[in-house]
C-alpha cells in the first residue's frame, strides 16, 4: 500500500467507530468519577508519603487510632476502583487516536500531549500500585519513591487536560444519555463496584467474608516480613537499650516486671490490608521516664534487623505517649515473626514504621 494509501484510510477510520461507547457524554460521565478516584487517591497517597518521610512542617496526630487505617484503605481502594473506570475511558476515547491531523492548532497538540502523559503515568500507577499491594515486585526500582514521582506527573496531566477541555466536559455532562450509552456507563459502574466489594475486605471488616480478591487472609493478623526474611536471630543475653539523659538497660523480663498496658490497636499496612489486635507491653513514655527523657521528645528506634529499608523508625514526640513497647500479642508471647521479644505498637502509624524486633531506643535530641 502506497503512502497515500495509508495516509487516507487513516483518515477514514473514525468514521468506522460506530460504537455508542465512543461519545463524549459517556467519556464524560465517566472521566467525571475517575478523577474524583484518582483524587482521593493522589491525596490519601500525600498523606501516607507524609507519614513515612516528613518535612519538618508536616504533623501526623496519635488519634484517632483508626484513621490511618482509613486513609490508606481508601487510596488503595480508590485505585484499585479506578482500573475498570480507567479502562472504560480509554474505551470510549480512543478513537480519538486516529484523528487526523496530528494537531491542528497549539491548543490542539497540548490536549493530544497531556492525553498521552496522563495515560502513561495513570497506567504506570495504577499497575504497579496493583502489584504493590500483592507484594509481586516485578521491577528493580524502588517503588514508594517512583510511585510518588509519578503521583505528581499524573495529577499534573489530569489538571491540564480538564482544563483543555472542560468545554467538551460540560457539554458532555449536559447532554442525555439513553440507550447503549445508559447500557455501558451501567456495565462500566458495575465493573467497579464488583472491584471494590471484591478487594475492600482487607480494609472493611464486614465485606471480608465477600470480598473473593482480598489479597490478606481475614484469619489471624496477617506478617509482611518474617523473621527468617528479616534474617533475625535474637541474642541469648539479649536486652534492651533504653538512652536518654541517662542509659538502662532492660532483659525481656526485667520488661514483663513492669506496669503493663494492654490495648485493642490496628496494624495498617501501606498495602492496604488492616487488622486490629489486643497488644500488651510497656508504655514508650514510662521508658522515657525512667532514663530522665523530658516530655516533648521523639524517639530514634533500632531493630535486630540490620539491612532492611525500616530497621530503625522515628518516632514522633506526639505519639510516645500512646505508643507501647509490645510484649504480648491477644495474651500470648510474641511470636518471631511478630517482632519477638518486643515491637513497637504506636496508633495511627503505617505498618512498615511498627518497627519489629526491637533492641535500642535513643531519644532524638
Amino acid at each position: 500500500m502506497s503512502l497515500k494509501g495509508l495516509r487516507t484510510r487513516l483518515e477514514e477510520l473514525p468514521e468506522r467507530f460506530t460504537s455508542p461507547a465512543h461519545d463524549e457524554r459517556v467519556t464524560s460521565r465517566v472521566g467525571r468519577w475517575l478523577g474524583i478516584a484518582f483524587g482521593l487517591c493522589f491525596v490519601t497517597g500525600l498523606l501516607s508519603h507524609g507519614i513515612q518521610h516528613p518535612p519538618s512542617w508536616f504533623g501526623w496526630p496519635a488519634g484517632p487510632v483508626w484513621l490511618y487505617r482509613v486513609t490508606q484503605g481508601v487510596h488503595v481502594l480508590s485505585g484499585i476502583v479506578a482500573i475498570p473506570l480507567l479502562l472504560a475511558k480509554l474505551w470510549s476515547v480512543y478513537p480519538k487516536l486516529f484523528e487526523r491531523p496530528l494537531a491542528r492548532s497549539a491548543l490542539h497538540a497540548l490536549e493530544r500531549g497531556s492525553i498521552l502523559v496522563l495515560s502513561g503515568a495513570a497506567l504506570f500507577e495504577l499497575v504497579t500500585g496493583l502489584f504493590n499491594v500483592a507484594q509481586n515486585y516485578l521491577w528493580g526500582f524502588y517503588f514508594p519513591t517512583l510511585h510518588y514521582a509519578v503521583a505528581w506527573v499524573a495529577i499534573g496531566s489530569i489538571l491540564v487536560h480538564v482544563a483543555v477541555k472542560l468545554p467538551v466536559i460540560r457539554r458532555g455532562l449536559a447532554g442525555s444519555i439513553d440507550g447503549s450509552r445508559r447500557r455501558f456507563l451501567r456495565t462500566t459502574w458495575l465493573g467497579a463496584g464488583v472491584a471494590f466489594v471484591a478487594t475492600a475486605g482487607v480494609t472493611v471488616p464486614l465485606l471480608r467474608s465477600v470480598s473473593v480478591l482480598s489479597w490478606r487472609s481475614a484469619r489471624g493478623l496477617p506478617v509482611n516480613r518474617t523473621a527468617a526474611a528479616a534474617g533475625i536471630e535474637v541474642p541469648a543475653g539479649w536486652r534492651l537499650e533504653v538512652v536518654g539523659p541517662r542509659r538502662m538497660s532492660l532483659s525481656l523480663a526485667d520488661l514483663a516486671a513492669l506496669p503493663q498496658t494492654t490495648a485493642e490497636l490496628p496494624i495498617a499496612c501501606v498495602e492496604g490490608w488492616s487488622a486490629s489486635a489486643s497488644w500488651t507491653g510497656v508504655r514508650i513514655r514510662d521508658l522515657l521516664d525512667a532514663v530522665g527523657a523530658p516530655a516533648g521528645t521523639a524517639v530514634q528506634v533500632y531493630s535486630l534487623e540490620r539491612s532492611g529499608l525500616y530497621s530503625t523508625s522515628t518516632l514522633p514526640a506526639t505519639h510516645t505517649a500512646a505508643t507501647l513497647l509490645a510484649l504480648r500479642l491477644d495474651g500470648e508471647e510474641l511470636t518471631p515473626d511478630h517482632g519477638y521479644p518486643c515491637r513497637i505498637i504506636a496508633p495511627n502509624r503505617p505498618g512498615v514504621l511498627q518497627t519489629k524486633w526491637v533492641t535500642r531506643l535513643e531519644v532524638v535530641a
